[in-house]
């Protein structure tokens, strides 16, 4: 039927789960989310902007992997891509707000380097 996905032990799978890249786009979201809780009042704007960006990457990744031809699945990757440059001057502006320390800075930036 479908390659990008198979049934393991009687549960179904998705092979892009298995991707390195894709895991750390989750790990990323997962941690700009649980970082953005924390913002005062008044940065909705950029709460939900990087959420938005975040989330785009790991969702970017496993609909590319969904696609049957290999043009369809560049474009989705190269969205992917595009969303982790996104975040970079989002979290700028995060650190000269004070909304993040340089540490945290630093940190997310590693990851999203992925």
């Amino acid at each position: 039927m479908f390659q990008c996905s198979n049934v393991q032990g009687g549960k179904l799978s998705f092979r892009f789960e298995n991707l390195e890249v894709y895991q750390k786009a989750v790990a990323f979201a997962v941690e700009i989310s649980k970082t953005t809780d924390s913002f005062p009042k008044g940065n909705y704007y950029l709460t939900d902007q990087i959420n938005r960006a975040a989330v785009s990457i790991s969702l970017n990744i496993a609909e590319g992997n969904g696609r049957f031809t290999q043009k369809d699945r560049n474009n989705f990757f190269y969205i992917a891509r595009g969303s982790a440059f996104e975040c970079v001057p989002l979290l700028r502006i995060l650190s000269a707000k004070q909304l993040i320390d340089e540490n945290l800075y630093a940190n997310f930036i590693d990851i999203v380097h992925f």
